[in-house]
């Protein structure tokens, strides 16, 4: 037990001067990230909205700085009933109307008291409304079992703590980029339905 609260200790300490560094760099970097060349159907990288779910306060505030630092809008909830109270998955109204909650990504951790992320992973698949919304599961213990049965049961990914930027990074790019492919395909289909309706009132003047 000892050494488990040793590491623990270890763990959330490397994690606080992981955020105080991110801090430094947030105020030393000459200007905000570009994404000036972005041409993704979000318009806004502030619109790309992730919720975090979290039960430890330092962990929240850690992946929550990533995620800010990374032009992202995040809502922090510090357990999975309240991430599907949020969601409007625990049988009452959502905190915010529906449609006017947009979630492009959940970040959940697995351990958690009451409900586990892994729960919470298969509450949001079973939803017709959010199974659709990328769920990456975050632990600090590398259980292969675990990762293999949360990666079957549709997680995007499965993050070790502490959570770098660079994957934070990567999640963001890889969301943008299929976004955009799904903006483009759907301004296809309609340029496509478009171009049969002229087709038919040519044929019909005719």
């Amino acid at each position: 037990t000892f050494l488990t609260n040793h590491k623990h200790i270890i763990s959330l300490l490397s994690s606080l001067v992981y955020i105080s560094l991110i801090d430094m760099a947030e105020v030393m970097r000459p200007e905000k990230l570009d994404m000036s060349n972005d041409t993704s159907s979000l318009g806004s990288p502030e619109l790309l909205h992730v919720l975090a779910v979290d039960d430890s306060i330092v962990d929240r505030k850690f992946i929550e700085r990533l995620l800010r630092v990374s032009s992202c809008k995040v809502t922090v909830v510090d357990s999975a009933t309240r991430a599907l109270q949020y969601l409007g998955l625990d049988g009452n109204h959502s905190f915010v109307g529906f449609e006017d909650l947009k979630i492009n990504l959940i970040m959940t951790d697995y351990s958690m008291p009451g409900m586990t992320g892994y729960e919470l992973l298969k509450k949001i698949k079973e939803s017709s409304a959010f199974r659709e919304i990328p769920v990456v599961i975050m632990s600090s213990e590398n259980i292969l079992p675990r990762i293999d049965r949360c990666l079957e049961e549709g997680a995007e990914d499965f993050l070790l703590k502490p959570v770098k930027l660079a994957d934070v990074k990567r999640l963001r790019d890889s969301l943008l980029k299929a976004d955009e492919i799904a903006f483009k395909n759907i301004m296809h289909k309609r340029e496509l339905q478009a171009n049969d309706i002229y087709s038919q009132l040519k044929r019909a003047k005719i």
